[in-house]
């Protein structure tokens, strides 16, 4: 069954984009997208047999690259990578993270480091990489983070993840900042929740209650976060940079909540 393009009449044909979290829900669907779209894709995951999957499904071929977020020398290899294939990339998304559950009275040194290692370090490494051989090959390029609703309201259980994307969101504003001068862009969007987009089970009472929360009534569906990605990415905002786009049903701007008593307004 053939997916609809997430962004109608997106064309990113001879655009070389790299997707890291590649095998995850919201990486493949952003795989997908661009690949559906015409683009040359580097898919970058831990998971070397998920990835191959991945790149296997698309219409044409892609390369991979197995990477250790947590390892700089993985992350420079990587870098190094795009460096001989293509020089520099025109469209790198940093999609990969961990969402762990804890409180953080239990969380010891080394989760945190682990978490902050692929949620703000890896971003950072990998952007000053990418972006570096931007300048050099003089692309005017864009950088894409994927963000959470989270940087800007805490979860219990989840402290260290929001404040992860909070920092990430302040990353993507400094490199805005700073790359504008070479006609590079850094944007963020924040996707909405898709039951499987975190490593840990959700049952179905956990699914319906947080979609029932969201004030567009549903979860994140596939065209959703990728169309925001490939429109951020695209000459259609080339007037955009440093900013953040929910695409979240609402559940940012508040939640819905459901009582026996409650009266419709009309």
């Amino acid at each position: 069954m053939t997916r609809p393009l997430p962004l109608p009449g997106a064309d990113f044909t001879g655009k070389c984009v790299i997707v890291t979290g590649a095998a995850g829900i919201f990486g493949r669907w952003i795989v997908e997208a661009f690949d559906a779209a015409g683009a040359t894709l580097l898919l970058s995951d831990r998971d070397q047999n998920a990835m191959a999957n991945v790149a296997g499904s698309l219409s044409r071929p892609a390369l991979t690259h197995a990477t250790e977020l947590t390892d700089a020398a993985s992350i420079d290899d990587l870098v190094e990578m795009v460096g001989r294939e293509w020089g520099a990339a025109d469209i790198l998304v940093n999609n990969a993270a961990v969402y762990p559950s804890g409180f953080l009275l239990d969380v010891d040194a080394d989760e945190w480091d682990r978490i902050f290692d692929i949620n703000l370090r890896a971003p950072f490494l990998l952007t000053r990489g990418i972006a570096t051989q931007m300048v050099h090959q003089k692309v005017r390029g864009n950088i894409v983070m994927i963000s959470s609703g989270a940087s800007r309201k805490m979860r219990t259980t989840a402290a260290p993840y929001s404040i992860s994307k909070s920092a990430l969101d302040r990353l993507t504003k400094g490199f805005a900042v700073e790359l504008a001068e070479y006609g590079i862009r850094c944007n963020a969007v924040e996707p909405g929740f898709a039951a499987g987009s975190t490593a840990s089970p959700l049952t179905d009472a956990h699914v319906k209650a947080v979609t029932g929360a969201i004030p567009l009534g549903r979860a994140s569906r596939y065209e959703d976060a990728p169309a925001a990605v490939m429109f951020l990415a695209s000459d259609a905002a080339s007037y955009i940079t440093g900013a953040t786009l929910s695409v979240d049903g609402g559940g940012s701007a508040g939640q819905i909540l459901v009582h026996q008593d409650k009266k419709k307004a009309l």
